[in-house]
């Protein structure tokens, strides 16, 4: 698509800067874009589900670890409105998932650290532990010039939160990264203690299912 002078499209204005933010305004990529948040927000959740259940089968239940499944699901709840609403067409919408989906991601990091110490038992956890910490301060980092850098009609500002943008991005994806070792551990014992868990949680006698047959939720948790 060529770019005429006296009407330059989006794509070629001398001050086109490469924030995620941009990304997918037009049709196809738009598309794409929709579609890629929405299989990351997935995994969010699925992720978050994973170390959930995983952290109550290690250490048991804790206000932290439910408090760092919620930020989770929150963020992905936020990136699917992102992808969803693109900012040249509707801003409101886009920066309010923005507003959900970024605080929430940096603090699921910071919540997820703690638990990496506080559940640690050998030097590696602890190493662990260190590599989870580095990332999330690298991306409590590059978040910080973010919220100003989006309003600056300055290139060369704009140009700085596209590079913190994509740096936090990438932190944050290297650091879900670390919980491979961790979740290759996980197995079906690993969610029937969570609906264990569950389970006991509840009142006497308030529908709890007879131990000697197994409840739909624990055959969906076997498959």
């Amino acid at each position: 698509q060529s770019c005429e002078p006296e009407s330059p499209a989006p794509c070629c204005t001398p001050d086109h800067i490469p924030l995620v933010s941009k990304c997918g305004t037009f049709p196809p990529e738009s598309c794409f874009f929709s579609l890629i948040c929405s299989l990351g927000a997935f995994m969010v959740m699925l992720l978050g589900l994973l170390r959930y259940a995983h952290v109550i089968e290690r250490g048991g239940a804790s206000l932290l670890n439910t408090a760092g499944l919620a930020t989770g699901w929150i963020c992905a709840a936020g990136l699917i409105v992102v992808g969803s609403f693109q900012v040249d067409h509707a801003k409101a919408l886009h920066y309010a998932g923005a507003g959900a989906a970024f605080p929430t991601s940096m603090l699921f990091l910071l919540l997820q650290s703690v638990l990496t110490y506080r559940m640690a038992k050998s030097r590696g956890h602890y190493w662990t532990g260190h590599l989870r910490s580095i990332l999330a301060a690298l991306a409590l980092f590059c978040r910080l010039p973010l919220a100003g850098g989006f309003k600056q009609h300055s290139t060369a500002l704009q140009h700085l939160a596209a590079l913190c943008e994509w740096l936090f991005i990438t932190s944050v994806l290297v650091f879900y990264g670390t919980f491979t070792a961790e979740f290759g551990a996980i197995s079906t014992d690993t969610f029937l203690v969570l609906l264990r868990a569950r389970r006991t949680s509840k009142s006497p006698g308030a529908g709890v299912p007879t131990a000697g047959a197994p409840s739909p939720l624990e055959g969906l948790a076997v498959m």
